[in-house]
């Protein structure tokens, strides 16, 4: 049994403290697939794609939780029996107690996620994402007796409340003067009914995301010494530092698409490559995304890209790509994601021993691409 007794619900959160659910796509389905939260947890198997083999794979290997990148679920399904894909699989997984958690276009976007491992991997250096995500931040202001500001701080910085890139607890805090009069039936914390008071308050500012907002709200209530909160709620359009999706950036020397399509090809272990564009033009400025991100093309070559790295481009990205003048390497959707496996288990196991927990985190190396070359 793990030291302190973990469960699944710590995996979960330590997941999406590595790759915050508020950087996935509305469309997508992260977290928690199959399982259950209380259960204990020993043992962590981490695979690109939660196939039958995979969770079987866990199940063999004692495993009580599957961490995935893309996830079992997208759609509604009407029953879970053995007799088709998806159902077989939770039919396996739930029979074998394990658990299946995906981390997906928060996995693609997060700072340290699959798109800087990718970048790393083919020696593009000094990247920025290629399309940088909003931070669905708002700000809270609240007003707080002078003396009670800290308490109320400490409450929100808690619950999620103050994070800015790699900083926590950050805040504002000023001065003022606050007035108000009590009503009938009221209850103040200061001042008598009927009379008007002027107090010295702290003007506390911090930033919130918006997924946790109601939590840092409840805090905040329930440690504010005031009967009725005085704050403001103010939307923000900052982006998240250094998260978004793919990246680009240049390689350190300028080559050609053939010689630099080598590069790749070696780096993450190809059969084969689809390259859009003559061997011989140079190439310094490199987008890439893994998956499929053919859809930023135009993103690539407005931001002056001399080639685009991803997977599963179709005949009319390509042709697109022509018109534009740039050039693509297509490198299949599972050559530019399979790297995963290793960054996410290594990330998991460093994140838990700097919490002390005895859990063992094991990469899955059954899978292979499912294409292959006739």
């Amino acid at each position: 049994m793990a030291k302190q007794g973990q469960r699944i619900q710590d995996l979960i959160g330590l997941v999406h403290q590595l790759y915050a659910l508020d950087l996935a796509e509305d469309w997508d389905n992260v977290g928690l697939q199959v399982g259950e939260p209380g259960a204990q947890l020993e043992r962590v198997m981490v695979s690109l794609d939660p196939g039958l083999s995979a969770v079987q794979a866990a199940r063999d290997a004692g495993a009580q939780a599957l961490v995935t990148h893309h996830p079992l679920l997208f759609r509604p399904i009407k029953r879970i029996t053995p007799e088709d894909a998806v159902g077989q699989v939770i039919w396996t997984a739930m029979r074998a107690d394990v658990a299946i958690i995906s981390a997906h276009t928060n996995l693609d976007c997060a700072v340290d996620g699959l798109n800087s491992w990718l970048a790393a991997r083919l020696g593009v250096q000094q990247n920025t994402p290629l399309q940088p995500v909003d931070g669905n931040y708002l700000k809270l202001v609240v007003f707080v007796p002078d003396g009670h500001e800290q308490g109320v701080a400490e409450a929100l910085f808690a619950s999620g409340a103050g994070q800015i890139g790699a900083y926590d607890q950050c805040s504002f805090r000023s001065n003022g003067e606050g007035t108000f009069r009590p009503g009938r039936g009221t209850n103040p914390f200061v001042g008598e009914v009927g009379q008007t008071e002027h107090v010295d308050e702290i003007r506390l500012e911090t930033i919130v995301p918006k997924h946790k907002l109601a939590r840092v709200l409840e805090k905040m209530q329930k440690v504010h010494p005031y009967e009725e909160i005085a704050y403001d709620l103010v939307p923000l359009q900052n982006q998240v530092p250094g998260a978004g999706l793919g990246r680009i950036g240049r390689l350190e020397q300028e080559t050609t698409l053939d010689a630099f399509a080598s590069r790749v090809k070696k780096a993450l272990e190809c059969d084969h490559l689809r390259l859009i564009g003559a061997g011989d033009r140079k190439v310094r400025k490199v987008a890439l995304c893994g998956g499929s991100g053919a859809g930023l093309l135009q993103t690539a070559h407005r931001q002056g890209a001399d080639v685009l790295v991803t997977g599963d481009v179709k005949y009319h990205d390509a042709r697109h790509a022509e018109e534009l003048g740039i050039a693509m390497i297509d490198a299949g959707h599972f050559a530019t994601e399979k790297l995963m496996i290793e960054q996410v288990t290594e990330a998991l196991q460093m994140a838990a021993r700097r919490r002390h927990w005895e859990i063992i985190f094991e990469a899955y190396t059954g899978e292979q691409d499912p294409f292959r070359l006739y």
